[in-house]
């Protein structure tokens, strides 16, 4: 399963094969609220087809139609505002108070962007300036940290998955949870020294490594663009990771267990070199409290979970009257227990 932009780049150059003349949208800057953020792609076809999205509705309607009648020459790179005014704001469906700039750009050079897709997914980290005043593109490399830049001469935007998760584990809940991470923009590796479940993965875009857990771990060599999920349920695989990653800068680290097995890891870590504040970012059980049973609904409460502390939002627990407030770095900010 792709990511958006995956999706986007991939369109754009089918398009331009069969012929056709590509707009590749891009938002560069936003004020207030904003559905999309900075960086977000839209590429609108001559024909109106579009893949992708920069506000989920009324402005790209109005893209297609100024594209598709022509009313809108894209004949070098250029610069639209939407949402300036309140009355532009209700009618291009923006939140109160949000405005988007985006950058329009006509494809031509097919070869440069067949180059940026074969990179992307070879899970690069791919870097694309565009120069406002000829159209001219130039690809580098990017970091993870690397954002999106945009002075009115030049916009330099970064592509690829920046974000990865490490899957310990490689059995069938973990195939729906590296399916649907990849279309989170997630470069995914799986780690399962068991030759059993090993030989049977076969999940397209991920990389599976063999080795021993807490090698992996050290070798990936993580950051707080990290994550770590272990759910194999056995403890001499799972706990390798867990030592490690704990220690790590990985911004999530999660393990599958019922609260009774949550409990026992947390006796079993704490006799290693692990501190109290290091054990207190282990999310176990791991995932959001929904309800979920199958490995399915599993692996959408675990990506939930995720997403929110990848975004620091607060994580309540449901059923309590805790709540624990978490950044993107992993490290817990706020914990507040009431009593009713």
């Amino acid at each position: 399963m792709d990511s958006v932009d995956l999706q986007v780049l991939k369109n754009s150059v089918a398009w331009r094969k069969q012929g056709h003349k590509v707009v590749l949208v891009t938002i560069v800057e936003t004020w207030g609220s904003s559905p999309r953020p900075v960086g977000a792609m839209l590429a609108v076809r001559d024909d109106g087809l579009v893949a992708g999205s920069v506000s989920g509705g009324c402005v790209e309607d109005d893209l297609i139609h100024k594209i598709r009648d022509e009313s809108l020459a894209v004949d070098r790179p250029q610069v639209v505002t939407y949402g300036i005014t309140k009355e532009e704001a209700e009618r291009f469906g923006l939140p109160c108070g949000g405005t988007l700039q985006l950058v329009l750009e006509n494809v031509t050079d097919d070869a440069a962007l067949v180059e940026l897709l074969d990179r992307v997914e070879r899970h690069e980290l791919v870097s694309r300036a565009l120069d406002m005043e000829t159209g001219r593109t130039q690809l580098g490399s990017a970091a993870r940290d690397d954002i999106l830049s945009f002075d009115g001469k030049l916009m330099k935007a970064v592509y690829g998955p920046r974000w990865r998760l490490l899957i310990v584990g490689a059995g069938q809940l973990s195939r729906y949870l590296a399916q649907m991470a990849q279309a989170l923009d997630y470069h995914i590796t799986i780690c399962d020294p068991r030759e059993e479940y090993a030989k049977t993965w076969d999940v397209d875009g991920t990389t599976l490594n063999r080795g021993m857990p807490d090698d992996v771990v050290i070798a990936m060599n993580l950051d707080s663009h990290s994550a770590v999920v272990a759910v194999t349920h056995d403890p001499k695989i799972d706990d390798l990771a867990l030592l490690e990653a704990l220690k790590s800068a990985a911004f999530y680290v999660g393990a599958l267990g019922s609260r009774v097995n949550t409990a026992k890891r947390r006796e079993r870590l704490l006799m290693f070199d692990l501190s109290e504040a290091e054990l207190d970012r282990l999310h176990g059980p791991v995932g959001l409290r929904i309800g979920s049973k199958t490995p399915p609904e599993i692996a959408v409460a675990i990506l939930a979970e995720l997403t929110a502390v990848r975004h620091g939002v607060e994580l309540a627990t449901i059923g309590t009257s805790e709540s624990k407030q978490v950044s993107a770095d992993g490290n817990q900010e706020v914990c507040v227990t009431t009593t009713a």
